[in-house]
């Protein structure tokens, strides 16, 4: 399969879960936070000199490629995983950013104003990460085999989680400290036992039922 037609096929997909379109890169920072999302989530691959609707505009010039590369090596702490490949078609150089899911997580991204934030994507989105999504990472470093412990504090929480509740609703409702009760939903998503959505711009969290 030629440049054009293998482009054109990824294209046709549409952004997703796994794929985003950049019709150029003005700002590296931007593009952290695409690197950041594909690498905390299940990986996926950035069309650079691709627009949104499809057509091919090209990259333009070594200074955008140059951002490309800090995007990824300066821009995220700790560094991510980053293949580019060029591709031609109609004249224009098309460069596909692939980027691996990190055994790492979480990889941050530095914003416009500096601050180090980590992002997860979520359809064709990317979304800052909950504090409950950086502790369930932290959870998930840690040795296999563990096992949960129904103490009072988890039986607490898990009688006040009636239907989908937001992470402020959850403090409200059980009274313990938001630090606890952060780390409690992080080990209960980690054993299955309580889920999380992304629902109306807000993670909301639900028991699982068995």
């Amino acid at each position: 399969m030629d440049d054009k037609r293998y482009l054109l096929s990824l294209i046709r997909e549409g952004e997703h879960q796994q794929q985003d379109f950049k019709y150029r890169v003005a700002d590296a920072s931007k593009l952290a936070k695409s690197v950041s999302a594909f690498a905390n989530t299940e990986g996926g691959r950035l069309l650079i000199g691709v627009r949104d609707d499809g057509h091919l505009s090209g990259v333009r010039s070594e200074e955008e490629i140059f951002m490309m590369h800090q995007a990824a090596y300066r821009y995220c702490k700790p560094e991510a995983s980053i293949k580019f490949d060029t591709y031609h078609a109609e004249g224009r150089t098309i460069v596909i950013a692939t980027v691996p899911p990190s055994q790492k997580r979480p990889i941050c991204a530095q914003d416009e104003n500096g601050r180090m934030r980590a992002y997860i994507r979520i359809a064709d989105e990317n979304i800052v990460a909950s504090p409950v999504h950086i502790a369930l990472w932290r959870e998930s470093q840690k040795p296999q085999g563990a096992m949960i412990t129904y103490d009072d504090d988890i039986r607490h929480l898990l009688g006040v989680m009636q239907g989908q509740l937001t992470l402020n609703q959850i403090v409200r409702l059980s009274h313990l400290p938001r630090h606890l009760v952060i780390t409690l939903l992080a080990r209960l998503i980690h054993f299955d036992v309580v889920c999380w959505e992304y629902v109306n711009q807000q993670f909301v969290f639900k028991q699982i039922e068995t």
